[in-house]
């Protein structure tokens, strides 16, 4: 049998996707619920507006961004709204808590403690058991509906809780009773989602009736009232019971009022029937996950991968009405024509896998999605970066957007217009935000325009190349040009004597450099993680390492080096292999890089041994956040034997798969067979009929390095250029006229700006790269007595008395940091003088830990032995205050000293109301000055 006839014989059509599988039996919801997974184990259909689970966490805390933590012991009650996997808090509108006896409206007093031993939890159906009163809940959902069902253990007051003061800030909040039966609610709620509107329409199958409120309205609220607002708004809902009797509770919800959840009750929950519903959602979790069958004898595996892809399914949420209604960017009500509009689009996680994944098996969805980031830019102004609730969160980097509408068009995904799409990405490019400015003007972000600035440069050029992608796939020759030209931005921060990407600081590279360190210059991660950032030019990455066994080289050391980063903790960064961290994104395309060098042996045991040690059917199974669906779309799409690690050109990486087989059941009604023993065979049902077909461009020519001591001098400095990739360098002096060929040193000796550019031997040139030289305005020294944190150390000790001060945006590198201690250091004038006055500016940003000095003193000395203290001044910055500078200064009369000494007290340890109680705070310190 020759190749065709076999892949015609395993690409075999069928009706309908299979229905007869129970593949939801296999889902464990438990599985990343502990450890830093982040997922909870409620109810909730695929891609449900309703994710209506127990929440365990109300304190914002990171491992309890969604809402439930396993290692948690108390249930506070069930809310209807939860985010999977995150590592920022939100989510949880309107909590209900059942109770018994005299209702309580205190968190404290109404919550109950579990046992997991009663708790049950499957695809579309959670139960426990609360201790406190016996009850036991049940929770299952439709799209937009949850349903309780409270069954109490004994004759009594059963009492339902409805709190709008739940996990985060409740803005505004209004009950309406409508009837006995039925109310209505609107909880306008701030915290990453910072003006979220939920509605909703709630039905209890009794009748029952307002027995406790607690509400801060200016006159005092009675239980006979119809209409209840405020910011702050507990109610407690009750009846009498007998022994055993069961209390369902509807909850629709809306986006948009109380007509709307009215529309999605009528239309989705009509009636009370909890095993209906639960038998409902069981079937469509059925549909969904039958999309791709895995055969294994092994339950743990298979336990593992449908709770995978189950996770992969749970976002993005749809948020609009059954009848196509929805809040937009705008903060307007709209009309979804066409299309299904959806919220949650972690874009910095999901573009690498989880889209990529939906091209796969959800060519609509995917559309839908894109429809509805049109509808963002149309509405909000730009493409969604990461979107929550109709509102913008601006939360990670990149405008990776566009790589989710590269990647549909390169697939050919219909069903949205690919000329607006065009417009929209081309607009989020040209923006001059986020250091986008310098990006474009200087073909690199460095340390001085932006921090996080080689995520960001390396982020935009792949950006950047799909939005090239778009402009080729519609004949658009010039924009195509001008986006190729973009993509390759990396070249200007990448090193190749040392084989990192690394930041730039006034021209050159920024020192000391550590590849392990993870600092303000990196996006939740260290160089080592962003220097194989390169997915639209992996074979220009491979030269730029000096060839194939170069490249080898450098990522076996990267996988073999001590599991340990240096510099700032961070918690993201888990799951370490070498350096490599697969706990969090950005390493994730990584192990399929030895594809591009025809080692796919080590791509194959590296892919493996994540498949095994990482994952797990266990509550902290995840080895970091599932991150809404990112780190299970890895699994799904790893154990298939694929993985697409350039999203925007309609190719995936192959692999030998993990299971024995596997079937994947496409839109187009057919199924492909994937076999472990004739993998090479069956994997060719992903390859295109026509592949993206690249179109020449011109190579840029990266710009030099400009190196020297420091941007500050004393007498002169002496500066060095180079052309990293070879070529000559050519430079000129700000107000000057004459361009010289670099051939030797250059000295300066007074305040210089100096531009420089590296032409090839084709005459081609780079673009400019620019250095300030500043000579310092007096020849003072300083001895800091205090240690600086090695992250933040502005130059080193002389940078304090550079002549150059920070700005507020201190994660740019200009001003020292000091943790867990005061600050302390001598100035040496040199020589006797009078000193009229000291200055020294210190930064605040609270949210960063960084707080004033409580205090700061001043003392004087002839001898450096003897210091007579001459002023004292206390802060005048509130500590709960962001992005503050404040100057403390001491104006002097008759005072003659050599030596100034500084001395500035700590704030210590973090307050309670701050998020980082308990925690140490930091002074951040630039430019003391003397006159």
């Amino acid at each position: 049998m020759n190749k065709s006839s076999l892949l015609l014989l395993l690409l075999f059509t069928t009706a309908v996707f299979s229905q007869s599988g129970n593949y939801s039996q296999y889902v464990n919801p438990f599985i990343g619920t502990g450890g830093h997974g982040h997922t909870f184990p409620g109810a909730t259909v695929p891609f449900g507006m309703v994710q209506l689970s127990p929440d365990t966490r109300i304190d914002g805390s990171w491992d309890g961004c969604g809402g439930y933590h396993y290692s948690d012991s108390v249930i506070y009650g069930f809310s209807h709204t939860h985010l999977n996997g995150t590592g920022v808090s939100d989510f949880g509108d309107i909590m209900l808590m059942p109770t018994m006896g005299e209702p309580k409206l205190d968190a404290k007093e109404y919550s109950s403690p579990f046992s997991h031993d009663n708790e049950t939890a499957s695809a579309g159906y959670y139960s426990v058991i609360l201790d406190d009163d016996g009850i036991k809940a049940e929770l299952t959902t439709t799209t937009r509906v949850g349903l309780h069902q409270y069954t109490f253990p004994k004759k009594g007051q059963a009492n339902i809780i409805l709190d709008l003061n739940h996990r985060d800030k409740l803005l505004m909040g209004e009950v309406r009773i409508i009837d006995e039966k039925t109310i209505e609610v609107l909880r306008e709620s701030s915290a990453w989602a910072r003006d979220q509107y939920v509605y909703a329409r709630i039905e209890f199958s009794t009748p029952v009736k307002v027995t406790a409120v607690n509400n801060n309205a200016f006159a005092p609220a009675k239980v006979t009232d119809k209409f209840f607002a405020g910011s702050l708004l507990a109610i407690s809902f009750s009846k009498e019971v007998k022994k055993g009797e069961k209390l369902l509770v509807k909850v629709a919800l809306s986006p948009t009022g109380y007509e709307g959840a009215a529309k999605n009750m009528k239309e989705e929950m009509p009636r009370f029937n909890f095993k209906k519903t639960l038998k409902a959602a069981k079937k469509l979790w059925d549909k969904e996950l039958s999309k791709i069958e895995v055969t294994s004898d092994d339950s743990e595996k298979l336990a593992v991968f449908y709770t995978a892809l189950y996770h992969t399914m749970m976002q993005p949420n749809i948020a609009m009405d059954v009848d196509g209604m929805y809040r937009g960017r705008d903060n307007a009500i709209h009309k979804a024509e066409g299309f299904d509009y959806y919220t949650v689009f972690s874009l910095w996680d999901t573009f690498r896998a989880a889209h990529p994944l939906y091209t796969l098996i959800d060519k609509k969805r995917t559309s839908d999605f894109i429809n509805t980031f049109i509808k963002q830019y149309e509405q909000g102004g730009r493409l969604p970066v990461w979107e929550l609730a109709s509102n913008e969160t601006d939360c990670m980097i990149g405008y990776h957007s566009v790589s989710v509408i590269a990647d549909a068009m390169a697939k050919g995904i219909e069903g949205f217009d690919y000329e607006k799409a065009f417009e929209a990405a081309k607009h989020s490019a040209m923006l001059d935000h986020l250091g986008l400015e310098a990006y474009k003007e200087n073909g690199f972000i460095s340390i001085d325009d932006e921090h996080e600035s080689v995520s960001k440069t390396v982020e935009y050029a792949y950006d950047d190349w799909c939005i090239a992608q778009m402009a080729m796939i519609l004949g658009k020759t010039d924009e195509y040009n001008y986006f190729m030209k973009r993509s390759q931005y990396w070249k200007n921060i990448f090193d190749p004597v040392t084989g990192h990407m690394r930041p730039k600081k006034n021209g050159g590279w920024d020192k000391p450099f550590d590849a392990r360190e993870i600092n303000n210059n990196f996006t939740e991660g260290n160089s080592w993680q962003y220097s194989f950032f390169v997915p639209q030019d992996i074979e220009g990455l491979i030269a730029a390492f000096g060839g194939n066994e170069k490249f080898e080289i450098k990522l076996d050391e990267m996988f073999s080096l001590p599991s340990k980063t240096t510099g700032r903790h961070q918690v993201d960064v888990t799951g370490l292999i070498g350096q490599y961290a697969h706990g969090n994104e950005p390493s994730h395309h990584m192990a399929y890089l030895y594809n591009y060098i025809d080692k796919p042996e080590k791509t194959a045991q590296k892919v493996h041994y994540i498949l095994d040690e990482f994952y797990k059917n266990t509550p902290d199974g995840l080895i970091g956040n599932e991150d809404c669906g990112q780190m299970s779309a890895w699994y799904v799409l790893s154990s298939l034997g694929l993985y697409d690690v350039t999203p925007g050109d309609n190719y995936w990486q192959k692999t030998e798969p993990y299971f024995t087989a596997a079937k994947v059941h496409l839109e187009n009604g057919k199924t492909a067979v994937i076999r472990k023993s004739d993998y090479k065979e069956d994997l060719k049902f992903v390859d295109p009929v026509v592949g993206t077909q690249a179109q020449p461009y011109t190579k840029i020519v990266p710009v030099p390095v400009i190196e020297a001591e420091g941007k500050s001098f004393k007498d002169q400095a002496t500066v060095t250029l180079k052309a990293p990739f070879g070529g000559k360098v050519y430079y000129h002096f700000e107000r000057e006229s004459a361009i010289n060929e670099y051939k030797e040193p250059l000295v300066i000796k007074r305040w210089h700006i100096l531009n420089a550019y590296a032409k090839n031997e084709n005459g081609e040139k780079s673009k400019y790269v620019y250095a300030e030289f500043v000579k310092k305005p007096n020849d003072y020294t300083i001895d800091i007595k205090s240690k600086f944190n090695s992250m933040y150390h502005a130059g080193g000790p002389e940078g304090l008395i550079d002549g150059i001060e920070g700005t507020t945006n201190w994660r740019k590198g200009d001003w020292q940091g000091y943790q867990n201690q005061d600050f302390e250091a001598v100035i040496d004038l040199q020589k006797e003088m009078p000193v009229n006055t000291i200055e020294t500016g210190f930064l605040q940003d609270s949210r960063s830990w960084i707080l004033m000095p409580v205090k700061v003193e001043y003392y004087v000395s002839d001898n450096n032995k003897d210091f007579t203290l001459v002023k004292t001044i206390e802060t005048k910055t509130d500590a709960r205050q962001d992005n503050v500078i404040e100057h403390f200064t001491a104006e002097l009369n008759n005072i003659t000293a050599r030596y100034v000494k500084v001395k500035a007290y700590n704030f210590g340890v973090l307050p309670q109301w701050h998020q980082g109680a308990g925690g140490q705070a930091f002074i951040f310190i630039d430019e003391i000055t003397v006159k």
